[in-house]
């Protein structure tokens, strides 16, 4: 009994000091949130659907690329005015086949304004809007806004289109969907090129994509990291291992 008196406080000691060890290791190997990915345009118009056309000519001018960089490597804003695969159906048959590689290019940029606009900041814009297509000064490439509540007009001098929705909208991007390819001064100021009216297709629900669900570049479930949960289980028996050994270690020194 004596014995064991002298050995309660050494065995105390050396089980608190592998507790705390054992916690501070599991506190360090803790499954923590995956971080946010980059933005990427082209996720963002997978994710909303009905952009295939639009997404394609980014990807084919490197255009997408270039939007992707600035965003995540500059504080820069952007919006993007995306036409839907029924307005490029709409155009005429061979438009942009009939355009230079080069002019492709700038009916894409025409569609980018190097600012961020959200719905409520159209208000009080100047027109024309700059965009990334050139000088909007010259009459060749203006793009003008209005707004009626919360409806936004826009208008190329060839066509004129609203913005249908918000596909997409944080603090550097926003996204929005237009259903007329807006066609520049420079490139079609004879007129639009739109072919002859159909019958309406079925209107399918809007997508809208919130801040929050915009693509992260994984999965919607976050992965477990399994090496991080084998751990845990191995944890447990190594404590066991450490504990019993060290009321063995310390009764025979005493």
């Amino acid at each position: 009994p004596q014995e064991l008196f002298h050995f309660l406080p050494l065995f105390c000691l050396n089980l608190l000091f592998i507790v705390t060890f054992f916690q501070t290791v599991s506190a360090q190997t803790a499954i923590s949130p995956a971080p946010s990915g980059p933005t990427n345009i082209t996720q963002v118009l997978e994710k909303a659907g009905q952009f295939t056309t639009f997404m394609k000519l980014l990807k084919a001018t490197q255009v997408s690329d270039r939007i992707n960089s600035q965003l995540n490597n500059s504080n820069q804003g952007l919006t993007i005015f995306a036409p839907t695969d029924n307005a490029f159906s709409s155009l005429k048959s061979g438009t942009l086949n009939s355009i230079s590689t080069q002019n492709q290019l700038q009916l894409l940029q025409f569609h980018i304004l190097p600012t961020l606009y959200t719905i409520s900041q159209f208000q009080t814009a100047s027109n024309p809007l700059h965009t990334q297509a050139g000088n909007s000064d010259d009459g060749e490439y203006p793009l003008n806004v209005t707004t009626s509540g919360n409806q936004v007009n826009v208008t190329t001098g060839v066509i004129d289109t609203t913005v249908s929705n918000t596909i997409y909208s944080d603090n550097q991007l926003a996204v929005y969907q237009v259903d007329k390819v807006l066609l520049p001064m420079a490139l079609f100021g004879q007129g639009p090129t739109a072919a002859p009216a159909e019958a309406p297709a079925p209107t399918k629900p809007e997508k809208s994509v919130r801040a929050s669900d915009a693509p992260k570049g994984s999965s919607d479930s976050p992965a477990v990291d399994s090496s991080a949960v084998g751990l845990n289980g191995y944890s447990g028996v190594t404590l066991f291992a450490a504990v019993f050994a060290n009321a063995v270690v310390s009764y025979l020194w005493m």
